[in-house]
């Protein structure tokens, strides 16, 4: 039976987690409703509308992605709007109705849309080198705890319910060892960050977490003081990077030019700075293919789950 504990109340003051395991699954909260921009304002010039999965950066890092979007939109010389959202169910819910043109996601996010609403991949990062990320398993560096089987009956954080690294990946990892997050962890909250994760283990408000390995690359390297304090148990098979994706609604003359700018970036003075920030190569054309391995966990999850 699944043990429940009370979360110390800074966890969630510090996290704003969207809830516990209680009963194998974890609590709903209502998305606030917040005003989108129009596509065509301003005397009728057509506004591009993009957002950032929370997961993709740090809070710190958000700012290069912003920087990068008023970029792109001087290239393109069309506005860029901003779109703020939690998680990635609300932003590809926007991508499905069109309410957004383009979005920075994770490849867990982009496999559900691609198969439900027709999703389409833009373009892809390439980080140092390659085009892969991995999911880190974490745990205070002072812990005792070496391996994923010995977070039995401990507390552990997840980012949120459609992240590849920090959901799905451990997920499968558990319902391989035939057990579930509910009967296998002493209770786990989704944290809608990876840094707030790390930075959780760090506290040691929880005793593990499953992240993405690009983000935990790239604080280790800005501002390790909380990385420093965590220390990687286990590794995840190499999975394709989180992509550039575009709403099925987006014209294809767009996406084109959408396309172009992303892939010149690196060959423009003030594009390969921005980059630098972000801690990206360059973008590259990336294949649906790239993400099948995400595609058959969820499958075989699914089939695994009933």
């Amino acid at each position: 039976m699944l043990k429940k504990i009370a979360f110390p109340v800074v966890l969630s003051l510090l996290i704003g987690m969207a809830g516990c395991y209680k009963d194998g699954e974890p609590k709903k909260i209502s998305l606030e409703k917040r005003e989108i921009p129009t596509a065509h304002s301003d005397n009728n010039v057509r506004h591009l509308r993009a957002s950032v999965g929370g997961m993709i950066t740090p809070q710190e890092g958000l700012t290069y992605y912003r920087k990068f979007l008023d970029y792109l939109g001087e290239k393109l010389g069309t506005p860029v709007d901003f779109i703020e959202r939690e998680s990635y169910a609300e932003i590809n819910t926007l991508l499905e109705k069109g309410d957004i043109d383009l979005a920075f996601v994770c490849s867990g996010p982009y496999v559900d849309g691609h198969d439900k609403f027709r999703l389409e991949l833009l373009v892809a990062p390439q980080a140092y080198g390659d085009t892969v990320y991995y999911s880190y398993l974490i745990v205070h560096k002072d812990s005792p705890i070496r391996s994923f089987e010995e977070l039995r009956d401990k507390k552990f954080a997840f980012t949120d319910p459609l992240s590849n690294t920090g959901k799905i990946v451990p997920t499968f990892m558990l319902a391989k060892m035939k057990e579930t997050p509910s009967t296998f962890f002493q209770s786990s909250v989704f944290t809608k960050s990876h840094d707030k994760s790390i930075k959780a283990v760090a506290l040691r408000l929880v005793d593990g977490a499953a992240v993405d390995s690009l983000i935990w690359e790239y604080l280790n390297r800005t501002n390790p003081e909380f990385t420093a304090k965590t220390r990687i148990i286990k590794k995840s098979p190499p999975y394709g990077i989180p992509p550039v994706v575009v709403s099925p609604r987006l014209t294809p003359e767009l996406k084109k030019k959408l396309e172009q700018v992303f892939l010149d970036t690196h060959n423009d003075k003030r594009g390969r700075e921005i980059l630098k920030k972000m801690m990206i190569d360059k973008f590259v054309v990336i294949d649906d293919h790239a993400y099948d391995s995400v595609r058959e966990m969820k499958v075989w999850l699914e089939k695994h789950q009933k």
